[in-house]
């Protein structure tokens, strides 16, 4: 299957030598079984017809919705323009998506989330697999803090409470969290950062317990690969 990964940010530093860039990992998340394209919207790449690929996935990114940077708002068009595409959004992807189609982002006065995370699963859709509790990698500041119309929330924390949408009027769902990252890079990411976090420690370790990146993972191919190709 072609998915249409949308890049928006790269790894800090050394670590896309070290771990990759985004679309490598999504791709290692996702399996050989999706044939991946990738677009550096950060250099102003985006596919010229929305309706080119019948899935797309917008990657993390440190850039904030609200940032003036050139690319976000041809970002925003586009994601309302492919109404009628599979679309997938992690971290800053799910909150363009949210930000585009009506909802609000903004950076939270809780600060930021770093290390393993738990989340409750508040919604049991088709792509899903009837899990009640899930565990995954955060990294952000931002945060939804104005759920969109016509969405259904998927997953939510006392930290998040806007954590996974899904859309009912197009084919669309999107995480706060990182299924994508290990927890190796998800450690490497929190010692580059390890001077604006509150407890950098803490969250280092808390990434040695089991994650759930295999589960959501499989929940992404799942939704995928509703649509038949």
């Amino acid at each position: 299957m072609k998915l249409a990964i949308l890049e928006t940010g790269r790894p800090p530093g050394t670590l896309a030598s070290q771990f990759g860039d985004y679309a490598g990992m999504v791709g290692q998340l996702l399996g050989p079984e999706f044939e991946v394209e990738s677009f550096n919207v950060e250099g102003g790449e985006l596919p010229r017809d929305p309706s080119a690929h019948g899935a797309y996935l917008i990657t993390g990114s440190p850039a904030g919705v609200y940032d003036p940077l050139p690319w976000i708002a041809p970002l925003m068009d586009f994601i309302r323009a492919a109404q009628d595409a599979r679309m997938v959004g992690i971290c800053f992807g799910h909150q363009v998506m949210a930000e585009a189609l009506g909802g609000h982002v903004e950076k939270s006065n809780k600060g930021w989330g770093a290390g393993l995370h738990q989340y409750q699963v508040v919604a049991d859709l088709p792509w899903m697999d009837g899990a009640s509790e899930i565990a995954v990698p955060a990294s952000h500041q931002d945060q939804v803090v104005v759920q969109p119309p016509n969405t259904d929330v998927t997953a939510q924390s006392a930290f998040a409470s806007f954590a996974g949408l899904a859309w009912t009027d197009r084919p669309a769902i999107s995480f706060q969290f990182h299924p994508e990252f290990s927890p190796a890079f998800a450690k490497a990411l929190i010692e580059k950062r390890y001077d604006v976090l509150p407890d950098p420690e803490a969250a280092i370790a808390s990434l040695d317990a089991p994650n759930d990146n295999g589960r959501v993972g499989r929940w992404i191919s799942s939704f995928l690969k509703e649509n038949g190709e």
